[in-house]
C-alpha cells in the first residue's frame, strides 16, 4: 500500500458490507406489486387493443399489427421515463416542478394556435416529431406536483402544521391556469378530471375544509353557468342529453354507449373468447381501442376477466395509497395523494361511461387504452410514486 491512508480493518469492511446488504438494493426496495399490477395492466391493454384494432383496416392500413406494435412502443417509452422519474427523485423533481410547469403551459397554449391539430373532430392536440401529443395528460402530473411544492413548503420547513390561506390561494392560481386552457380547447372530461385532482390535493394537504366546500359549491355554480350561457358545443351537449336518458337516440348520441352496453353484456362470466366477441369483430363499436377498450374485456374476458382488470387497477391505488401514507414528509403525501385521485376518477369514469352510468367524456383507461400521452403520463406517475417510496429509510 503506497497511498499513507489507513485501511479499515477487514472485520469493519464485513460489517459495511452486511449493513449495505441489510439496506438493501434499489431494485429491492422498489414497490414491486405496483409495478407489476401497471405493467399487467399495460400487457392486458395490448391484447384487448390488439383485438379492437386487428380487423380494422381503414385504421390499421392493412397492418392488423399497427395498434399493437404502437402500444408495445408506448409503454417501453413509458417504462423509460418511469425510470428517469426514480433516478431524479423526489428532491430534484421539485426543484423542476417550475420548467415543468411551464413546458406543459406552453404545450396547452400552442393547442389553442394554428400548431394545435384535429383528431376526431377534436382540436386537443400538437404534432411533435410525426407524433400525436395531448398536453391535457401532462397538465395533470404538473399540477399535482406544483401544488404540492406549494402546499408543503412551510409544513415541510417546520413553519407551520398545515397549508396557511396565501399558499391555498396560490396553489389554486397555479392549477387554474393550465385548467382553464385545457377547458378552452375544449375537453370537458380532462377538466373534470383536474378538477377532482385539486380536490384531493387539498385534502391531502391538511388545508381547511373550508376550501373544499368552497371549490364544490363553485363547481357547482360553475357548471349551472356553463349550461345556462350556452358555452358548451353541441356534441357535448348531446352527450349528456344521451347520459340522462340512453334511450333518446340509440342509433345517434347515445350509439357508443349502446354498442359498448351490448358487448359488455354479451360476455357473460366468462366472455365469447379473447377474439371472438362478436361485438368487436363485427367493429360494431366506435373508438373501442381507446374509449371503450373495457367493452372488448367485458364481452372477450367476460365479468371474470374484467373483474381482474378492475382489481389490477385496485392493487395500483392501493400501493400508491400505502405510499402516500408511508411519506416522511407532506410533499410526497401530496403528490401520491394527487396520483391516486387522478388516476381513480378516470379509472371511474371509463368504465362508467362503458356501462352507461357516466357521461361519454373521452377520458382513456389508465394503462389500458390506446394512446401515447396517456401512458407516458401514467407510466410517468408510477415513476414518481416509486422515487417517494425509495426515499423512506429501508428499515421502514
Amino acid at each position: 500500500m503506497t497511498s499513507g491512508e489507513p485501511v479499515a480493518p477487514w472485520g469493519a469492511r464485513r460489517t459495511g458490507w452486511r449493513a449495505r446488504l441489510a439496506q438493501g438494493s434499489t431494485l429491492q426496495r422498489l414497490d414491486w406489486p405496483l409495478l407489476g399490477a401497471a405493467l399487467a395492466l399495460s400487457v392486458l391493454g395490448a391484447v384487448l387493443v390488439y383485438s379492437a384494432t386487428r380487423g380494422r383496416a381503414q385504421l390499421t392500413g392493412g397492418n392488423p399489427y399497427a395498434f399493437l406494435q404502437r402500444h408495445i412502443v408506448n409503454t417501453v417509452i413509458g417504462i423509460a421515463l418511469a425510470t428517469v422519474a426514480v433516478r431524479v427523485g423526489p428532491r430534484r423533481l421539485r426543484d423542476l416542478t417550475p420548467v415543468l410547469y411551464g413546458i406543459t403551459l406552453l404545450m396547452v397554449l400552442l393547442v389553442l394556435t394554428p400548431f394545435g391539430a384535429t383528431i376526431n373532430g377534436s382540436r386537443r392536440w400538437i404534432i411533435v416529431a410525426g407524433m400525436s401529443i395531448q398536453p391535457a395528460e401532462f397538465v395533470k402530473v404538473t399540477i399535482v406536483l406544483a401544488m404540492a411544492l406549494l402546499l408543503a413548503a412551510k409544513v415541510d420547513a417546520g413553519d407551520r402544521w398545515h397549508p396557511d390561506v396565501r399558499s391555498v390561494v396560490v396553489a389554486l392560481a397555479v392549477a387554474g391556469v393550465p385548467a382553464l386552457l385545457v377547458l378552452l380547447t375544449p375537453d370537458l372530461g380532462q377538466f373534470m378530471g383536474i378538477g377532482v385532482i385539486v380536490l384531493g390535493v387539498l385534502l391531502a394537504s391538511g388545508a381547511s375544509a373550508r376550501w373544499v366546500a368552497v371549490l364544490l359549491a363553485a363547481g357547482v355554480l360553475g357548471a349551472v353557468a356553463v349550461w345556462q350561457l350556452h358555452l358548451l358545443d353541441q356534441y357535448q351537449v348531446n352527450r349528456f342529453a344521451a347520459f340522462a336518458d340512453p334511450a333518446l337516440d340509440p342509433s345517434g348520441v347515445g350509439y357508443n354507449t349502446s354498442q359498448a352496453r351490448i358487448a359488455i353484456g354479451a360476455g357473460g362470466l366468462l366472455g365469447q373468447g379473447l377474439f371472438h366477441g362478436a361485438q368487436t369483430t363485427g367493429q360494431f363499436v366506435p373508438e373501442q381501442q381507446t374509449d371503450f377498450v373495457f367493452s372488448v374485456a367485458g364481452e372477450e374476458l367476460g365479468f371474470v376477466g374484467s373483474l381482474a382488470l378492475i382489481l389490477l387497477l385496485g392493487v395500483v391505488l392501493w400501493r400508491a395509497l400505502r405510499i402516500a401514507h408511508a411519506c416522511p414528509d407532506l410533499y410526497g403525501t401530496v403528490v401520491a395523494a394527487g396520483i391516486v385521485a387522478w388516476l381513480a376518477f378516470q379509472a371511474f369514469e371509463n368504465i362508467g361511461m362503458n356501462l352507461g352510468i357516466m357521461p361519454v367524456t373521452g377520458l382513456p383507461l389508465p394503462f389500458v387504452s390506446y394512446g401515447g400521452s396517456s401512458m407516458f403520463a401514467g407510466w410517468f406517475a408510477v415513476g414518481v410514486l416509486q422515487g417517494i417510496r425509495l426515499q423512506r429509510p429501508p428499515a421502514s
